[in-house]
Order: structure tokens, then sequence, then C-alpha cells
């Protein structure tokens, strides 16, 4: 069985705190299996009998009955009200089934605050669609609810289960992502297969066919669209713009924006917004955005568009993101020249009251890539750490501007610190 310590010691942590334990991420990242498999394993090691998880699957077809959210209280009810000297564990797989009825049922969604008057009751349920509960709940239940995202496999944890030549892992982890299901499958025709039916078969049939969105083939363009924009800033409008001259379908704004959202919703792509470091605040307007597995990016391009500098610069922000750290794209402004240029820095990263800057490079061998990667890291003008990632050194060193350049391998396996 695949471990995923990250997560589980999260969950291990959260017992028994008086909150709903929210467990979030894209579909087949291994949500279920973190929950179902690692943490009732773990239970059951730690002394709990079966009989005191109760385990509920929405998308189960023999538990369908059970998306009525009434119907579900008085089940559970009925089990931990039977023995209250006993400690009981609900576990309820894809809550977001259970949408709409616990929108329209009178009651319904007050669901939660129903199940949590049970003192021996401690509640975990996993979510695919942050657009449902993972919002309402953390807000209208924000003292009651911890949220845990889980992820696609990092590069940690995919190293961890084959181990060997590292580089070339990590060539392969990042055409095709860390997706778990892959670690059972042989063959780079299988692995593009999986990866490619994905879509169709957790994302386009359950979502547009649930009459979330219509238009499949819009959705497909815009999904391609954002794989090409990898490290480019860009706007639902520059989006629909674009393409509307390749479409054969009329794409306006509030479209893109409306496709845009639901593959955020969804945990297919994450925003990093547009950040003045020297005024500390948003533009607003243009943000970069960033597939959260990068194996589901290359199925957009059909294996073939492959873009190292851009999948190395997708694996680092998800790297971040699965960390906690929260990140944002850097502008700074140059006008030593007389006339003012906007500088990007990749990432700005923070953790509370904690700042740095993170630039991600292939490599600095020429003097032009010198000047446009380490000035703009200069020109923050600010004691922060400054960071250069790169795929072509293996030691890391301070250079003369006390700018740190380290190995992505070493980034990725955690064998440095960056605050």
């Amino acid at each position: 069985m695949l471990s995923r310590d990250f997560y589980l010691d999260q969950l291990v942590k959260a017992m028994w705190n008086g909150k709903v334990k929210l467990i979030t991420g894209i579909c087949g990242c291994g949500k279920s299996a973190l929950l179902f498999d690692l943490f009732y394993e773990y239970l059951l090691e730690q002394g709990v009998a079966e009989g005191n998880v109760i385990k509920i699957s929405l998308d189960c077809a023999r538990h369908r009955k059970y998306r009525n959210p009434l119907r579900l209280c008085d089940y559970v009810d009925e089990i931990v009200q039977s023995n209250k000297r006993e400690k009981f564990y609900l576990f309820i797989d894809e809550i977001q089934l259970a949408s709409k009825l616990m929108n329209v049922v009178q009651g319904g969604y007050d669901m939660f605050k129903a199940l949590m008057v049970n003192n021996n009751l401690d509640i975990y349920v996993t979510c695919s669609n942050r657009n449902w509960q993972s919002t309402d709940i953390m807000t209208d239940y924000s003292d009651r609810a911890l949220q845990i995202q889980v992820f696609p496999l990092s590069f940690d944890e995919y190293y961890a289960h084959y181990g060997g030549a590292e580089k070339q892992l990590l060539d392969r982890y990042m055409l095709y992502g860390g997706m778990p299901a892959l670690l059972s499958i042989e063959g780079d025709r299988e692995k593009q297969d999986y990866l490619s039916n994905w879509y169709r078969e957790n994302y386009l049939q359950d979502g547009l066919e649930g009459n979330v969105l219509t238009r499949k083939g819009v959705f497909g363009e815009i999904l391609d669209f954002l794989a090409m924009q990898i490290g480019y800033l860009t706007s639902a409008s520059s989006m629909a713009e674009a393409l509307m001259g390749t479409s054969t379908e009329v794409i306006g704004e509030d479209t893109v924006s409306q496709y845009m959202q639901y593959a955020r919703d969804t945990f297919l792509i994450s925003t990093a917004k547009l950040y003045n470091v020297a005024s500390d605040e948003y533009y607003g307007h243009s943000n970069k955005y960033y597939y959260l597995d990068s194996g589901l990016c290359s199925a957009r391009l059909n294996f073939r568009q492959y873009n190292l500098a851009q999948s190395v610069e997708n694996v680092i922000y998800n790297e971040l993101l699965k960390r906690g750290y929260s990140v944002d794209v850097g502008v700074v402004v140059d006008d030593k020249a007389g006339r003012k240029i906007h500088r990007e820095i990749d990432f700005v990263v923070s953790d509370t009251d904690k700042k740095l800057y993170i630039q991600s490079a292939l490599n600095l061998d020429t003097e032009k890539e010198n000047n446009s990667i380490l000035s703009a890291l200069m020109l923050t003008n600010d004691p922060f750490k400054k960071v250069v990632i790169r795929t072509d050194i293996t030691s890391n060193f301070h250079d003369e501007n006390g700018i740190f350049h380290c190995n992505l391998i070493d980034f990725l396996l955690n064998r440095i610190e960056l605050f």
C-alpha cells in the first residue's frame, strides 16, 4: 500500500479535535485511499474495533440513499447513540454528491451540526469540489472544520516508491505527473492513455454531464490553452480573444471565466496572483495558472508539446503549495535605464510572517539569462531570502550577491531548508 505519511500525520494530529476533517483534492489523487485504507488501518492498529468505523461511500450504488442528509443522519445516529460509551469514527466519501439535496432538504444543510451533537463521534469527509461545502463549511463552520488538501504524489513520495536514478525518475515524473494510479501502470502508451482518459471518465463526464457546464468542446479548448500558457501571465479576456481566432465556437470572456472557475473549484488548476513587491498590492488583472498535476497538463498537449522549462516551473509551484505556503507571482520595476521595465519573480513565497523569492531556471549559462533572472531578485531591495532553483548544477551555493542557487532535485527531495 502506498504510504502518504505527510497527510496521514495531519489526520492523526486532528483526531478528536471537535472539528469536521474535510479532505479535499482532485479526483484520483488518493483522498479515498488515504481515509478508507491508510487512516482506517491506523485506527485498527490503535485498537479501534472495525464496527466503530462507519464508512459511507456516496459514489457507491448501495449507499446512494445516504445522499439524502436526513437519512444519513438517522443512520449514523442509530449506530452512535446505541452505545454512548463507545467512540465512533464516521468516514463519508465524495460528500459533494449530496450537494443538491443539502441545499433543498429542510434541515439538510445543518447535517454536520446535527452529527456533531454526538460527543462520541469523530467525523471525516472527502470532497472533490471546493465550490460546494469545502467553501461553505469553512465559512459557516470556520471554528468547527479543518481542511486538508491532498495533492497527487510529490516527487519525494514518487521517489520513495521507485528509488533508483534521481534524474531519470524526475524526467518521467515531470512528464507523467504523480497520479497514484500510474504506479500500477506499465508502459508509456498505457500511462498516456490513462491520463488522456481521466478527463472523460473523472472530469468531463461527472462535471459537464452533471449539468455544471455544457460545452465540452469549449472547455477542452480552454484547458489546452491553459496547458500551453504555464508560466505566462494571462486573463479571461486575453484567453477569450486568443481562442476566438482558432475556435469554431463563440467564446466570450464570461464563458472563459465560468469554465476556469470550474477548473479551479475541482482542483485541476490553481491561480498564482500577480503581486507588486514594492507596493505590497495585487494588480487584479492578469495571473498565472498552473495544473495541480503535471501529467494532466501533458495530456492536454497530447504529450507532443512537452516544454521542460514550463514543467519545471509547474512542479516547483505544486511543491510549494503542498508544503502549505502562499504563492504569488512577483513584479518589480527596473527604471535604471531611464524607462520603467517590469520584471517578474516567478514565486513570492509566504509562510505566516516569513517571505522569500524564488526564480525557476533550467540554467544560467548566458549573460542575458543572468541579467533577467538575477536582476529581478536584486531589485526587491529587501533582506528576504532569494533563491534560484536550477537543473544545471549538482551542488548548492550562495553567489556574491547572497542569492542561494539550489539544485531542483535537492529542493524536491527536501534536502534543503527554504526558510
